[in-house]
């Protein structure tokens, strides 16, 4: 069977990590970019990761430069400002296409599932989020716009983590 955690990547260090090396934990997969209007939501990302961690999350942040060339940097330089600019701790990954013919198939299996509240499909922009429970099957997509330190996305990863 089929789960997030058959799945690859290469590390933002460009070390190949299986997310299997994530199995048991809870996940909240997202993809990222430094120049965008969303950009200040890794602040409620890092936050969520801080205070969720010791419980079993994981934030995985997947760097995309699709929508707007919001994310034209090297992986060094991507690293650098999340470490600068918003103390990223959680784990970033290289830079993924997440539509389009040479999409990450881990983004191809992601939007296939029609997952609410969001449901199937291309992504639409940056910080698109899907989450994932301890079982490595995705239990919720939300949208660019939704704030990850908001009531619904909080809530849900509470779910999950207990769950």
């Amino acid at each position: 069977m089929t789960n997030v955690s058959s799945f690859s990547a290469r590390t933002i260090d460009g070390t190949e990590r299986s997310l299997a090396d994530y199995a048991g934990k809870v996940l909240l997969i997202v993809n990222v970019a430094s120049k965008c209007g969303l950009t200040p939501q890794y602040t409620a990302l890092e936050k969520l990761y801080k205070e969720h961690h010791a419980a079993g999350l994981e934030v995985l942040g997947f760097p995309c430069n699709q929508f707007g060339g919001q994310e034209p940097g090297t992986e060094a330089e991507i690293q650098r400002f999340c470490t600068i600019h918003y103390d990223v701790t959680f784990p970033l990954f290289s830079k993924i296409d997440v539509n389009g013919p040479s999409t990450h198939p881990l983004y191809a299996y992601l939007k296939a599932l029609d997952t609410q509240p969001d449901g199937a499909g291309d992504i639409g922009w940056n910080f698109a989020k899907f989450l994932v429970d301890r079982r490595g099957e995705v239990i919720a997509r939300f949208s660019p716009p939704e704030d990850p330190g908001g009531k619904t996305i909080r809530d849900a990863i509470d779910r999950a983590l207990v769950g």
